[in-house]
C-alpha cells in the first residue's frame, strides 16, 4: 500500500536572482514511496517512473541516493537489500538483458553495458554505508561471477560472444579486435551504439570492476575473482587512454562518446547516464582534472551536437527524444558536477521552473516550451535530483563511488552547497522528519 502523503513540508532552496524556492519533500522521497514495491519472495521491484519494468540500471539509481538515510532509519535496509536481491536474479536470469517484468521475465534485451555496471555501484555503496555483510549471499556471488566473465566475454566478442542485436540497427559493424575494452550493442539511452565502444561505458565498468574485486575480496574472501576484475579494469583503462581520446585543437586533450578503435570516432554527449558530463560525478577522474575539465567545455558547448538551448532552459538532449529538448538528468549532471556554488544555483532555478505541478522531473522537454514534455515523470530523474538537493541545498555528506585511496586524480566530485549552515541543517532537519513520517505510513 502507497502512503498518503500528509501535510507538505518544504525545503527553502536559493536560485537565481538572490531568490528562494520552496521544494517539497514529498517531491524528493516521491521515487522511493511510489516506485519500490516488496515482492513476497522477499525481494524488492522497482519500476522505472511511468515504465511499468524494471531496468537493472534505473533501479539501482533510483536507490543509491537514498542509502545515505539508512543509518538513521535502518527499517529502510531491507527496502535496499531488496534491491540487490532482485538485480542479482535477474542478472543470473540473463546478464545480457537490460529490463525485466516482475515475475523475472525479460522485458528486453538490450546489450547496455554499463547496466552490469550499475548494479555493481549499488552493492558497494549498500556495502559501504551499511556494513551489512548478509548482503553476501550465494546469490550475488554467483552474479558478480557472471558480470566478470560477460565483460570479459565482450573483450572478445568476435570469438566468445554468441550476442546478437536485438533490433535492426544503424550502427557500424567494422570495429578493432583487441583493444581492451567491452564491446557493446546499446547505449545507456536505450538507443544503438553508431561505433561499438562507448566510453562512457568503458569508465564505468572501469570504476565498477575496481567496486566489485573490494566486495569479492571483503564480501567472499574471493581472490580469483577480485584479481579478475581488477585485470579488466587495467585493460579497459588502457583502451580508454588509447582509442578514446583525441586531440581537441581548441580544448586539448578530450574524451570522444563512442569509437570503433579503428580511427573513426564520434564527438558528442548524451544526457544518459553514463555520460562524459558525469565522469567526475562516476569517481572516475576529479572535477578538476585537466581532461575531464576540457571534455566538460566541449559537452556543454554548441560544439556538441546535443546540447540545445532555448528561452527556459539549456542543456544535454538526447537521441532517444526530440531534437533540440533537452533532459532534466543533463542539468541535474551539471549541476552535480559543478565547482561553482552560481552554476549550481542556475541548474536548479532551471528545473524548479521547468518541473511537473507535482515537483516531478519529466524525462525531456521543449526548451522554448517546456510544457511540452516526454513522459509525465521520470524515476530515475527524480531520484538524482534528490541527490543533488540532498548535497547542495541540505549539506549532506556525498556518495562516493571510488574505492580508490583519494588522490589528486581520482579525489571524489564535491558539489557545492548552497545557503548558510543553519539553512542547510534545517533543510536536512526537514527531510528527516518528513523521511519519517512517510515510513510511519507503511506500518
Amino acid at each position: 500500500m502507497q502512503p498518503r502523503f500528509g501535510g507538505e513540508r518544504f525545503l527553502r532552496v536559493p536560485l537565481s536572482g538572490r531568490r528562494f524556492g520552496a521544494i517539497t519533500t514529498t517531491s524528493l522521497f516521491h521515487t522511493l514511496f511510489n516506485d519500490f514495491v516488496s515482492e513476497g519472495d522477499g525481494t524488492t521491484y522497482v519500476q522505472t517512473g511511468d515504465i511499468p519494468a524494471m531496468w537493472l540500471r534505473d533501479s539501482s539509481a533510483q536507490t543509491i541516493p537514498y542509502v545515505r538515510f539508512q543509518k538513521e532509519y535502518p527499517k529502510l535496509r531491507e527496502r535496499f537489500a531488496g534491491v540487490i536481491e532482485r538485480n542479482t536474479k535477474n542478472i543470473l536470469v540473463d546478464p545480457y538483458a537490460n529490463a525485466f517484468y516482475p515475475d523475472y521475465r525479460v522485458w528486453e534485451r538490450k546489450w547496455e553495458a554499463d547496466s552490469l555496471a550499475f548494479t555493481v555501484m549499488l552493492d558497494w555503496v549498500y556495502w559501504e554505508q551499511t556494513g551489512d555483510r548478509m548482503v553476501f549471499t550465494k546469490n550475488l556471488h554467483a552474479a558478480l561471477g557472471a558480470i566478470v566473465q560477460t565483460y570479459a566475454c565482450e573483450q572478445e566478442h568476435r570469438g566468445c560472444s554468441r550476442y546478437n542485436l536485438a533490433v535492426p540497427t544503424q550502427t557500424s559493424y567494422n570495429y578493432a579486435g583487441g583493444t581492451g575494452m567491452v564491446w557493446c550493442a546499446f547505449r545507456p539511452s536505450d538507443d544503438a551504439v553508431r561505433f561499438h565502444f562507448n566510453i562512457p561505458q568503458q569508465i564505468k565498468i572501469v570504476v565498477a570492476m575496481r567496486e566489485l574485486a573490494s566486495m569479492a575480496v571483503q564480501g567472499f574472501g574471493d581472490t580469483r575473482l577480485a584479481q579478475a576484475a581488477v585485470l579488466l579494469a587495467s585493460e579497459i583503462e588502457g583502451g580508454i587512454q588509447r582509442y578514446g581520446r583525441v586531440y581537441h585543437p581548441r580544448l586539448g586533450w578530450i574524451y570522444v562518446y563512442e569509437t570503433d578503435g579503428e580511427g573513426h570516432h564520434l564527438l558528442m554527449d548524451d544526457a544518459n547516464l553514463p555520460d562524459l558530463l558525469s565522469i567526475a560525478y562516476l569517481g572516475y577522474r576529479s572535477s578538476g582534472d585537466p581532461a575531464y575539465l576540457a571534455t566538460r567545455a566541449f559537452v556543454l558547448s554548441r560544439e556538441n551536437a546535443y546540447y540545445f538551448t532555448g528561452t527556459y532552459a539549456a542543456g544535454l538532449g538526447s537521441t532517444h527524444t526530440p531534437k533540440g529538448w533537452v533532459w532534466p538528468m543533463g542539468i541535474i549532471t551539471r549541476a552535480l558536477t559543478a565547482t561553482s556554488q552560481s552554476e549550481v544555483i542556475e541548474s536548479i532555478t532551471t528545473l524548479a521552473e521547468t518541473d511537473s505541478e507535482e515537483g516531478l522531473m519529466h524525462e525531456s522537454f521543449d526548451p522554448n516550451a517546456y510544457w511540452h514534455f516526454t513522459r509525465a515523470e521520470f524515476g530515475w530523474a527524480n531520484a538524482l535530483y534528490a541527490d543533488l538537493i540532498f548535497r547542495s541545498a541540505a549539506g549532506l555528506p556525498n556518495i562516493d563511488f571510488n574505492p580508490q585511496e583519494p588522490t589528486p586524480l581520482f579525489a571524489a566530485s564535491r558539489t557545492p552547497v548552497l545557503g548558510d549552515v543553519e539553512t542547510r541543517l534545517e533543510n536536512a532537519l526537514r527531510l528527516s522528519s518528513a523521511l519519517g513520517d512517510l515510513l510511519r505510513m507503511l506500518h
